[in-house]
């Protein structure tokens, strides 16, 4: 892919993994709402193609928007208990905007950061914690309709209902990765959950890649490792994407140390950090996008 590929949210934990993995793959146009230090910009990335902006304002995501071949769009309010006026404006508003942008300017494929908690309702008392285990075989495979666990889930299945709009209105190729918990050098420690859910570092490069290099056209599919312990089913994500995970949750002890040599595939991120443009979240571990 020779035209430039828009990463809005580069500066967040999930841009972050994805520039780490694959940074040098691409031709990256990177958007935040802050500055981003040179840290986190990969090599070859001009000080032109980096913007800064919020994902409401319309003039600049089209100025970021041009000559755009692809859009990774991760920007918003990655908070879990985020209020209502913030997941409104940061997660609904600005993915309006910037798929509009992308209509608008011809782009061929729109990749959305949804997250596990667009689904976080199916995870009932009845079915927890044994969702969470081996022997468990229940799964969500993406056909399953939202069921938002949270306000940040309904602004995460609102964009998706948005991507399925644009993508049978103007035929722009849109795939929604419904990330689980992305942590770096091992699984969540002693959380049956992120054990569950856990996106590796590589992986979620990869995946990300699949996304950008895959020919689809409306997909939803779910971004985790290939977890033996997992309720979500990575069959659609192989089939549509050719997502080839190569770490397993199952590889690690429960309180995260490594089995015959292990590694998760990790790199020089600090997941523990608070996102650069909202307060942390009491909440931990975070999972989700």
């Amino acid at each position: 892919m020779d035209e430039p590929v828009l990463l809005t949210g580069a500066g967040g934990r999930v841009g972050q993994a994805i520039l780490d993995g694959i940074g040098g793959e691409y031709d990256w146009r990177l958007l935040d709402r802050e500055p981003l230090p040179r840290a986190k910009v990969p090599d070859g990335v001009t000080d032109a193609d980096l913007h800064v902006a919020d994902i409401t304002d319309e003039r600049s995501i089209a100025e970021a928007m041009a000559d755009v071949n692809a859009v990774v769009h991760l920007a918003g309010d990655p908070r879990k208990t985020a209020p209502w006026d913030s997941v409104l404006r940061n997660n609904i508003d600005g993915t309006q905007v910037v798929m509009r942008a992308a209509v608008d300017a011809g782009v061929d494929r729109f990749v959305f950061a949804s997250s596990n908690h667009a689904v976080g309702g199916y995870e009932t008392d009845d079915r927890t914690p044994e969702l969470y285990r081996t022997d468990d075989d229940y799964r969500l495979d993406g056909t399953e309709l939202p069921r938002p666990g949270n306000l940040y889930g309904v602004s995460k299945a609102t964009g998706e209902a948005l991507g399925r709009l644009y993508h049978d209105a103007h035929e722009m190729s849109v795939v929604c990765v419904r990330i689980g918990n992305l942590t770096k050098d091992h699984p969540p420690r002693e959380y049956e959950r992120g054990q569950a859910m856990w996106l590796s570092h590589r992986d979620c490069a990869h995946l990300f890649d699949r996304c950008l290099q895959a020919e689809y056209g409306y997909e939803i599919v779910y971004g985790i490792s290939n977890n033996d312990r997992r309720y979500y089913s990575i069959e659609r994500a192989r089939e549509a994407l050719g997502y080839d995970p190569a770490d397993n949750s199952a590889d690690y002890t429960f309180e995260g140390e490594p089995k015959d040599g292990a590694d998760g595939g990790s790199g020089p991120i600090d997941d523990t950090a608070a996102e650069p443009n909202f307060p942390s979240d009491p909440d931990t571990p975070t999972d989700g996008a």
